[in-house]
């Protein structure tokens, strides 16, 4: 049993330390200029990009740089904001993602001069929900975790006290890629920054109950 245990704790350790290589990652979109540094990506986002579909305005796009690893069951997610937002609408943040009618996207959105935390959760049809920090900031931390058939959104401005904004429904037991997305969907483009992305794996908690009542 024990060395059960140990292989398992060792699969989890090799699945966190693959998370942070951004090397690694795939693109889904993949913009003109963008560059992986000191666990860092950096891009210039792509003009006239978003994520959306069909309600309130009647259309839908799926076209922003989104940078991403495939993974299964629970998890944590977290990565690090800094952009130089400029026009309306522009945003970046964490996506997790099953397919092109299923994702949440979670993290800055520009809106009318002032910076937002802001997510979106598709199901067939997109909602979208804001809240304004009501001053500007240097860097945002989000972080979305998966917990049986939901996700949990929050934000930090210093990686330690987290607040959560959104508590959202997700298909579980489902495979989902999760990475980096930015999108400008009315403005010229702006430099966006991602630092420490993260993805740490979490016990299936229904096994974990489970084998709690079968000791």
């Amino acid at each position: 049993m024990k060395k059960i245990i140990f292989a398992l704790a060792f699969f989890v350790s090799l699945q966190q330390l693959s998370a942070q290589k951004l090397d690694k990652l795939q693109w889904f979109n993949e913009p003109t200029k963008w560059e992986v540094k000191d666990n860092s990506l950096s891009m210039f986002v792509t003009p006239k990009t978003d994520y959306w579909r069909i309600s309130h305005y009647g259309f839908t796009v799926d076209d922003g740089p989104f940078y991403y690893g495939n993974y299964g069951g629970e998890f944590e997610a977290k990565v690090k904001l800094t952009g130089d937002y400029k026009a309306r609408f522009d945003q970046m943040g964490l996506m997790v993602r099953i397919d092109e009618k299923h994702w949440i996207k979670a993290g800055v959105e520009f809106v009318d001069g002032n910076m937002n935390i802001s997510a979106v959760v598709t199901n067939e049809k997109s909602d979208w929900s804001v809240l304004s920090l009501g001053k500007k900031v240097p860097f945002v931390w989000v972080k979305a975790v998966r917990r049986l058939d939901a996700i949990e959104l929050f934000y930090s401005l210093d990686d330690k006290n987290y607040i959560m904004y959104r508590n959202a429904p997700f298909q579980d037991n489902t495979p989902v890629k999760i990475g980096m997305m930015a999108a400008c969907p009315d403005g010229e483009g702006f430099n966006a920054q991602f630092d420490n992305f993260s993805v740490t794996p979490l016990p299936d908690q229904r096994r974990l109950e489970w084998l709690e009542k079968h000791k």
